[in-house]
């Protein structure tokens, strides 16, 4: 079994872990009040509406981990 690698700055990988758990809780709570109070939709909150939320948190939470590991790899000095 190959071993996991160790992170160069445990420090930005906190800092990175907490962002990624900030922007999965905001992209949820924005999408979940969108099907909640968008007009026109019904106002129920079921379970599609559950699940597109969480999947929006996740797919955001991705994204923003990937756009700080992008921006810290890109200013790294060589």
């Amino acid at each position: 079994m190959a071993a996991q690698p160790t992170p160069e700055d445990p420090a930005w990988e906190a800092k990175r872990r907490r962002a990624g758990l900030i922007a999965f809780l905001a992209a949820t709570a924005a999408s979940f009040a969108f099907f909640a109070f968008f007009p026109g939709l019904p106002h129920v909150i079921d379970w599609g509406a559950i699940l597109t939320s969480v999947a929006v948190g996740g797919l955001t939470r991705w994204a923003w981990q990937s756009h700080l590991t992008r921006t810290r790899a890109a200013h790294k000095p060589n």
